[in-house]
C-alpha cells in the first residue's frame, strides 16, 4: 500500500461548493459517491455542472474495469451525468498501458467485446487448457467468475508462473442490494496462494493517479481533490499523491457508520469530510 501522512483533523464541510474557490479540480470516485449501483446519487448531476461553472475541472477516477472507455461513457450518460470522454480515467486504462507483448489470458465480462485491448488475447472460461496457453493473466471483470475458474487459474500459475494483472484492485464495490466481489479480491486470493508475480492496478496505486495528473498538467497536485467514499483506496491514494481529500460518508463504503471512528482506527484522515458533493 502506498504511505501518506494524513495526521492533520479533518473538517466538515455542507457541500463541495464550500471548498470550491480553492481548489483547482475535483477527481470523483464513482461507487458511492456519484452513483450506487446503476442509481444516480441524488444531487450529483447538479453538483458537477455547478463546479465547472465555478470554473473547476471535473474528472471520474474510477476502479471499474469491467468496460472500456465507451462503455463508461454510456454507463454515465445512463444515470444523466454529463461527462466527457476525456474526463474519465479507469483502473483499465492503467492496466492496459502495463500488458507486454504476448497473449493475454482475459477474464472479463460477457459482455466486454476487449476490441480496446491490442495484444493477442484469450477469453478465459470453464476449459483449462487456454489457461496453460497464455503468456499472462488480465483480471478485468469478476462477471461471471467462480470459486472453479479461481481454482482453475490457480492451478495453471502453480505449474508454470506468469505474470497477472489485476484492473480493478477494489475488494468489493457497493451495489444496491450490499456489496460485490471485485477483481482485487480474487487477486488476493491468488497472492495467498503463492504467486509472486500479481500487479494490483487502479487506486490506491499511483498508476491511474499519475494518468490524472497528465490530465491536469497545469495544475499542481496540491490544487487536485480526490472526493471518495473509502480510506484505504481514495483518501490514502491521493494524498500519496500530495493531492488533498474529501470523504464522501452516506452512501458508500461507510453508509450508515460514524467514519472518525475508521479514520482514528487506521490513521487515515481526509482534508474534509461531507456527507454527500
Amino acid at each position: 500500500m502506498p504511505s501518506a501522512h494524513t495526521s492533520k483533523p479533518m473538517q466538515d464541510i455542507g457541500s463541495l461548493n464550500d471548498i470550491s474557490n480553492s481548489v483547482g479540480a475535483f477527481v470523483f470516485d464513482a461507487f458511492g459517491v456519484l452513483n450506487v449501483g446503476e442509481t444516480l446519487i441524488e444531487g450529483a448531476d447538479q453538483r458537477l455542472l455547478e463546479l465547472r461553472e465555478q470554473g473547476n475541472h471535473i474528472r471520474i477516477l474510477t476502479n471499474a474495469a469491467s468496460y472500456d472507455r465507451a462503455g463508461a461513457v454510456n454507463k454515465f450518460d445512463r444515470l444523466g451525468l454529463e461527462i466527457d470522454p476525456s474526463e474519465i480515467i479507469t483502473s483499465r486504462d492503467a492496466a492496459l498501458d502495463a500488458l507486454t507483448p504476448g497473449t493475454w489470458g482475459v477474464i472479463a465480462a460477457p459482455e466486454d467485446s476487449l476490441t480496446d485491448i491490442e495484444n493477442e488475447t484469450i477469453r478465459l472460461e470453464d476449459e483449462a487448457a487456454p489457461y496453460d496457453i497464455v503468456d499472462g493473466f488480465l483480471f478485468l471483470s469478476s462477471s461471471g467468475w467462480s470459486g472453479a475458474k479461481q481454482k482453475t487459474l490457480e492451478t495453471a500459475l502453480k505449474r508454470r508462473a506468469r505474470p497477472v494483472l489485476i484492473a480493478n484492485a477494489d475488494l468489493v464495490a457497493p451495489r444496491e442490494n450490499g456489496f460485490s466481489l471485485e477483481p482485487g479480491y480474487f487477486g488476493h486470493l491468488i497472492v495467498d496462494a503463492g504467486v509472486q508475480d500479481v500487479r494490483f492496478f487502479g487506486k490506491p496505486f499511483p498508476e491511474v493517479y499519475r494518468l490524472a495528473e497528465k490530465s491536469l498538467s497545469d495544475l499542481d497536485p496540491h490544487n487536485i481533490v480526490m472526493c471518495g467514499d473509502t480510506l484505504h483506496t481514495d483518501i490514502l491514494g491521493a494524498a500519496a499523491r500530495n493531492w488533498r481529500t474529501v470523504l464522501v460518508t452516506k452512501d458508500g463504503m461507510f453508509s450508515g457508520h460514524d467514519t472518525k471512528l475508521f479514520c482514528d482506527k487506521s490513521g487515515i484522515f481526509p482534508d474534509w469530510r461531507v456527507e454527500r458533493i
